[in-house]
């Protein structure tokens, strides 16, 4: 039930995204304010329960470097890619294909086996994909194709967040290096902030419309989904739990369509059930 929670809440952050965006809020205002909040909940809680653990000094660059990956590139890529591609959807489908990408660094880092599981998932993703960028004939664009580019930065980032996270979890508990992620994060976006993102700082930002979006992503898609989601890497296991990550277009779409930002095609559905299929074949075994 954790890992569901996490997949919808992180399924509807595409569509909250969206949503801010389109109300012309600065980037950087709006991820600054959504990370140190987190940050600052996250230290708070681990505080209070005792479970933020000291951090070794020759792990200090690991914990930068993680920070770097995601939240900085992550988000970065993550929200200029929904920016230029304006569809939550597309952004959805892209940011599932990071369990894929992962069996690719498995192999080079790792040395973990390919089988015909992965190479036949990872086969029929490509089309999905192209399904899903294709409904409308928007690959015509300039900002749609650089925003797919950015989206694939994002899956970058997360691919080297994921890679220093399995070194420092062996001695360190989930909470402690998510906290660490925001705070170090957030610092990561001050200079970012003060430079470009000030101006976002209005009384727009108290208006139901930014702020209850700009509130769900930073208590429940950062706090409760990332809870969520290593309490469930702790029973099931980094692999099992991935698999559920290829659920979340489809939440994006479903939540999309209900707010009324996307009209759901019957080409966006066959492509999302193809990405979906693919990235859970391609892990079996």
């Amino acid at each position: 039930m954790l890992t569901i929670l996490a997949i919808v809440l992180w399924g509807f952050s595409f569509v909250w995204t969206n949503d801010i965006l389109q109300k012309d809020i600065p980037v950087f205002t709006f991820l600054f304010i959504r990370l140190a909040l987190a940050g600052t909940l996250l230290f708070a809680f681990a505080k209070l329960t005792g479970k933020l653990q000291p951090i070794a000094k020759k792990d200090i660059k690991f914990l930068i470097l993680m920070a770097f990956f995601e939240p900085f590139i992550y988000f970065i890529g993550e929200t200029y890619g929904i920016k230029a591609t304006n569809s939550a959807v597309l952004s959805a489908v892209i940011i599932a294909t990071i369990p894929i990408v992962s069996l690719f660094v498995e192999k080079i880092l790792y040395k973990v086996p390919y089988t015909a599981f992965k190479i036949f998932g990872t086969a029929i993703t490509i089309p999905g994909i192209v399904m899903v960028i294709m409904k409308s004939g928007e690959t015509t664009s300039v900002d749609h194709t650089y925003g797919i580019a950015l989206l694939f930065l994002a899956v970058a980032g997360s691919i080297g967040y994921s890679s220093v996270v399995k070194k420092l979890s062996g001695n360190y508990n989930p909470l402690t290096i998510t906290t660490y992620q925001f705070v170090i994060g957030s610092v990561f976006f001050l200079p970012f902030f003060l430079g470009w993102g000030l101006d976002g700082v209005n009384g727009t930002l108290l208006t139901r419309e930014i702020l209850v979006p700009l509130l769900s992503l930073a208590v429940l898609c950062s706090c409760l989904a990332f809870f969520c989601w290593v309490n469930a890497i702790k029973d099931l296991g980094m692999t099992k739990t991935n698999i559920f990550s290829a659920l979340i277009p489809a939440v994006s779409a479903l939540g999309a369509a209900m707010l009324g930002q996307e009209q759901i095609t019957l080409m966006s559905v066959v492509g999302i059930t193809v990405v979906t299929a693919g990235v859970i074949i391609a892990q079996k075994g």
